[in-house]
């Protein structure tokens, strides 16, 4: 089953193509990462989702259900994060988790989730920091372990001990067989949680992918240190990129097979020689280069 299909979304401000034509889908289960640049239409994409703001064209739907036509119900049944968590400033945390447990009807994980968060829900929201106001929102997100979960940057603001409590909780979500869509610029991040992810630029889908078959394309660094000086023209004429370049050492990468390099560089008498796969970071860039 697809938990959400997105098809041919698009929303145009006056002139300005936010998003245009943007289709993807995301199985049940699945841990799904929605990547790209500032600006590239991410949070107005997943806006869009949400029926926060209706789309110029195509068409979006959430565990079955249309999500403009059955917004309500969608609402109800998904668990969403926002890039920016807006809270009432009078309200405490306790007062915001009431509001939400009355909406939907969930069962109390309050206590539970402010615990593994290190949250003080007694606090007004006026006088919380921005990585405690995050710390409400994914409380907020989870209260009704919910069958979806929407999240733009779940992390932001938050520092290594709390970001591995959030990965803690959301692996606990798909072990139960939700479904989580999460906006993220942390490559590293999406690299431990994620299954699948989707690659944006300028409102336009430019990669579609398992994260493992990312990690396969044949996209390589090379590090050589050599005795003398090595020239970096016989290397560019064999189509890596210099990256750098000091008299015995080149940095350079290289997209398809390292044959041709490798065998350039045994006219060299070699010091060091060092061959490292792309990372996720590395692939990423090269999508929002291409």
């Amino acid at each position: 089953m697809q938990a959400i299909v997105v098809e041919n979304l698009t929303k145009h401000f006056g002139k300005t193509k936010a998003v245009d034509g943007v289709s993807f889908s995301v199985e049940q289960g699945e841990v799904f990462g929605f990547l790209g640049p500032n600006g590239a239409g991410k949070t107005t994409t997943i806006r869009c989702m949400m029926d926060f703001i209706r789309p110029s064209g195509g068409t979006v739907s959430l565990l079955g259900l249309d999500a403009q036509k059955d917004s309500v119900e969608v609402k109800k049944r998904v668990g969403y994060l926002s890039g920016y968590v807006r809270l009432y400033g009078s309200w405490t945390g306790d007062d915001h988790i009431r509001f939400a447990q009355r909406l939907s009807g969930s069962h109390d994980r309050a206590q539970e989730l402010a615990n593994r968060l290190n949250f003080n829900p007694k606090v007004k929201a006026k006088a919380l920091s921005t990585g405690n106001r995050q710390k409400l929102g994914l409380i907020l997100s989870l209260l009704n372990d919910p069958d979806l979960i929407i999240m733009d940057e779940p992390t932001n603001a938050l520092d290594p001990l709390l970001q591995n409590a959030v990965y803690g909780l959301l692996d606990e979500a798909k072990k139960r067989g939700a479904t989580i869509f999460m906006s993220s610029h942390n490559l590293n991040e999406v690299d431990r949680i994620c299954t699948n992810v989707c690659v944006i630029k300028q409102g336009k889908v430019v990669a579609t992918d398992a994260i493992n078959d990312l990690k396969k394309l044949r996209l390589f660094r090379i590090h050589a240190h050599v005795a003398g000086s090595i020239s970096p023209a016989i290397f560019t004429s064999l189509g890596a990129e210099v990256l750098e370049h000091r008299n015995d050492h080149i940095t350079m990468k290289i997209k398809g097979d390292v044959t041709p390099i490798i065998k350039a560089l045994s006219g060299y008498k070699l010091h060091d020689l060092e061959v490292e796969h792309a990372t996720l970071e590395d692939i990423f860039l090269e999508y929002y280069q291409a």
